[in-house]
């Protein structure tokens, strides 16, 4: 919605006028816009759209996805480093069902600008060695398991690395 200089001059500006109040001694009026302050830095992490198409990815709801991604109009000047990089695997994920290739374009380019969890990059990486594998590109999908695979602290893909290491002794 707004660029990310905006947010941080928004929540600074907004910021004053909650001490503002405080001078004032309206105590409840400078509480109030000081979390109204807090939404705007909390949005300068985490963006708003992007959110909302993790939401609707969750849903299966891949129409809705790209519906909110598209109201990312420039992702370089409008998000920070990871934020582009969770815009690349949102991305990269919808098009995993269709086009491999731009597929592995953008989450390649997720992989290199980072993202924040590890679980994140684990299947960033495991959606790159099934591309790779898809390719029969076998040492580099065996790389890509291996690095998704300390990635995955929890275990959280061992069943799909389990099947993804089944389907690669067929190649």
């Amino acid at each position: 919605m707004f660029h990310k200089n905006i947010k941080l001059v928004l929540a600074a500006l907004i910021t004053v006028w909650s001490v503002y109040q405080f001078s004032q001694g309206n105590i409840m009026n400078g509480i109030s816009i000081l979390l109204l302050a807090g939404i705007f830095v909390l949005f300068y992490f985490k963006n708003e759209f992007i959110l909302l198409a993790f939401l609707q990815l969750r849903k299966q709801n891949f129409d809705s996805t790209k519906e909110w991604l598209s109201y990312i109009k420039n992702p370089e000047a409008a998000l920070t480093t990871k934020q582009q990089g969770y815009y690349n695997y949102l991305h990269g994920i919808m098009l995993s069902q269709t086009n491999i290739t731009q597929s592995e374009k953008f989450l390649r380019k997720a992989v290199r600008l980072g993202l924040a969890m590890d679980h994140d990059l684990a299947m960033a990486k495991l959606q790159l060695a099934g591309i790779a594998m898809t390719k029969r590109r076998k040492r580099e999908a065996t790389t890509l398991m291996a690095e998704a695979k300390k990635l995955d602290k929890h275990g959280m893909l061992k069943e799909q690395m389990q099947m993804m290491k089944q389907q690669m002794k067929k190649i």
